[in-house]
Formats: C-alpha cells, sequence, structure tokens
C-alpha cells in the first residue's frame, strides 16, 4: 500500500482487505483506536430491540439519548448537541461558524483541520517536539490566539497521549475568551482514564460560553461502524449547530445504542481496568524491542518512534503478517519515524509484539 495521504486514518480496514484479498475479519487493526472489549452485551441487545422501530424516522430530538448523557455526565440537556459521531459535529460546528483563522497543536487529529480548511479558514500549528514529550505549553498556546476564531484541543492528544491539566486548558480557554476565540476541546479518549472526572472540562462551561466540549461515544464503546458522538456548548450555540444540521442526524440504532452504552455501569469499569492493564504491558513490550521508543500513553493507544526503519517500511512489513498499523507520516510535526498502535487484549498484543519483533530484527524488515 502507499503511505497515507494528507487526511488519511487508520482503522481502513476495508481498503486493506480489499487490497490484499484478506477478509476484514482476518485482519488484526492495530491502526484504529477502538475498545479492545468490543460490543457490550447491553448495546448489542438494544440495537437488536430497536430494529423494528428503524420503520419510523428517528427522535429528532434524541430526547432518551440526550437524557442518558445528561445523567452520565451530570450536564444539563440543553448544553448537549447530538451528532452522528463527533465528526459531524466538528464539521458543522466549522460550517457555522466560518473561522478565517484557526490555531492547532500539531501533531493531532487531523479533521479538525480538514473541517476548518472545508469551512473557508486558514490554519496555523502551534508545534509540539518530541523533545518536550510532546506537552502543551499552555502558556505559549495562549500567546498565539490573537486573529484566531477557533482553537481545537485534544485531550488526550491523538496520536501523542498527552493529557491536558483541566487548569492548562482553562488558560488557554480564558485567554481566547478575551480574544473573542471559541476554544473546541475534544474528549474523545478521556472516557478511559480512572481519573477522566478530574479532567474534564465539563465543570468549565458554566463559566466560559466560549468553550465546546466534543465527545465521540463510538470510541469507548466500539460502535465506529454505527457513529455516535456529542457536543456540550452554550445553549445559544446548540441552537445554532440544531439549525444547521439534518435534523434525523442520529439514527434510532445509534440512539438505542447510546442510551444503553451509557448506563453499562460494569462494562465501563471493566473497559478502564483492561485497557490500563494491557497498556502497561504493551508499552513495557514495545520498549524492549530494538530500535522503539514508546512515549507515555494514558487512553488506548502508544506513539512510538521508530530508529533504524521507517514507519511506511514498517507497515507494509506487518501487514503480511495481516496487522495494519498505524503509520504517522502524515501528521504535521510528525516524521516518518513514528507509528501508532492501539491498546487491545493481552493475547492480540502478544501477537503483535512478536511480529514487530520478527519484521524489526535486524533493523531491516
Amino acid at each position: 500500500m502507499n503511505p497515507p495521504g494528507p487526511f488519511e486514518h487508520g482503522g481502513n480496514i476495508h481498503a486493506v482487505a480489499r487490497l490484499t484479498g484478506a477478509a476484514p475479519g482476518q485482519l488484526l487493526d492495530y491502526s484504529a483506536n477502538i475498545n479492545p472489549l468490543g460490543l457490550s452485551v447491553a448495546v448489542r441487545d438494544a440495537v437488536r430491540t430497536a430494529l423494528d422501530d428503524i420503520i419510523h424516522y428517528p427522535d429528532a430530538a434524541a430526547a432518551a439519548l440526550k437524557s442518558a448523557i445528561s445523567r452520565r455526565y451530570g450536564v444539563q440537556p440543553a448544553l448537549i448537541t447530538c451528532g452522528n459521531g463527533a465528526a459531524e459535529l466538528l464539521y458543522v460546528l466549522c460550517q457555522v461558524r466560518r473561522p478565517r483563522r484557526v490555531l492547532l497543536a500539531a501533531p493531532t487529529f487531523s479533521e479538525y483541520e480538514r473541517a476548518a480548511r472545508a469551512a473557508g479558514a486558514a490554519v496555523s500549528y502551534f508545534p509540539l517536539t518530541a523533545e518536550d514529550g510532546f506537552r502543551l505549553d499552555p502558556d505559549a498556546f495562549a500567546a498565539r490566539l490573537a486573529g484566531v476564531d477557533i482553537a481545537f484541543l485534544c485531550n488526550p492528544n491523538n496520536p501523542t497521549g498527552c493529557l491536558i491539566r483541566r487548569g492548562e486548558a482553562e488558560t488557554v480557554i480564558a485567554a481566547a475568551a478575551r480574544a473573542g476565540a471559541w476554544v473546541v476541546v475534544d474528549e474523545s479518549f478521556l472516557d478511559f482514564l480512572p481519573d477522566a472526572a478530574d479532567h474534564t472540562c465539563r465543570p468549565l462551561l458554566a463559566a466560559y460560553s466560549n468553550l465546546i466540549i466534543l465527545q465521540s461515544l463510538t470510541k469507548f464503546y466500539a460502535i465506529p461502524g454505527l457513529r455516535l458522538g456529542f457536543l456540550l456548548a452554550d445553549p445559544a450555540v446548540g441552537d445554532i449547530l440544531d439549525r444547521a444540521k439534518d435534523p434525523w442526524n442520529v439514527n434510532t440504532l445509534a440512539q438505542a445504542a447510546g442510551v444503553a452504552a451509557l448506563g453499562d455501569d460494569a462494562y465501563r469499569a471493566a473497559s478502564v481496568a483492561a485497557v490500563a492493564a494491557a497498556r502497561e504491558e504493551l508499552v513495557s513490550g514495545l520498549a524492549a524491542l530494538p530500535g522503539v521508543h514508546p512515549f507515555p500513553a494514558c487512553a488506548n493507544f502508544v506513539l512510538a518512534r521508530l530508529a533504524g526503519t521507517t514507519a511506511p517500511v514498517l507497515r507494509q512489513a506487518m501487514l503480511r503478517d495481516g496487522i495494519l498499523i498505524r503509520d504517522c507520516s502524515n501528521y504535521p510535526e510528525l516524521s516518518p519515524a513514528y507509528i501508532r498502535l492501539a491498546v487491545k487484549l493481552p493475547d492480540q498484543n502478544a501477537a503483535l509484539l512478536a511480529a514487530l519483533g520478527k519484521n524489526l530484527k535486524d533493523g531491516n524488515p
């Protein structure tokens, strides 16, 4: 396969299957950051139960889903806008705001830039460096906000895995409020942290009308094929978004899945525990491989730097073993020396490490 294009993602298992002739189920996908526990029983049952309801239009108000989000995250339903995945809301947001300038930390999730450019914005990067462990300097970032209409913060950041403390985020949000800018904090991977409540920016919503929190439910609840996400913002922003989006953007099955998922406390606790244990073992295993430097991680993925080979070369070699890894060559501020790996279950991680070890042998996969 060719290296990924400017906005290409991991997880494109269908394209890989077409190219290789393998069935998608035969591939081990480490390029997409999805909960390794898979679908919860509650979600599977809810989707089956809701199947007969698809002869009706979905609830345009998504009332039950908003109630479930409200209970789970302790926010008022008036602050919630539901989306066909968080990415849909990202694009609607940029289309209604029509920003002239957007500021991004880099590397970060590429859809921020893609949505901003689709709305006609000029995009500026705030570089994060490996020497600093890819940590964001909130004061330096805030100093770049003059003339910016929207700034994006991904927390934890994809692909680096770095966490932004709430106080650090507030430094940026407060400066943005003074500069007349919106700050979109993407908390799509925060649920994987056992202490997520200590880091979320939700407590800041009452104080800052320029704060918008974006959250995908597809990663944590393993429903990327169903698509589901939501956004928290001042009701005035929500009203603008509601008028701009498809009124039936969240289908009946996704709404049912969301209600079931958000009420499944046992699945959530099991997921956090399983990912934390597997991540620790995976990082240790990667660090023991020759020419691999994993960076500290707190969510369900690990960024690693290679020495002696490149991500495109290693990706091709791993693909021959039926394993997809994320070549990070197309992230601004990252070189072809970087890969990102999802955290999966222990036996899958063992297979990954064995294949990496084989392909990295002698530094020449």
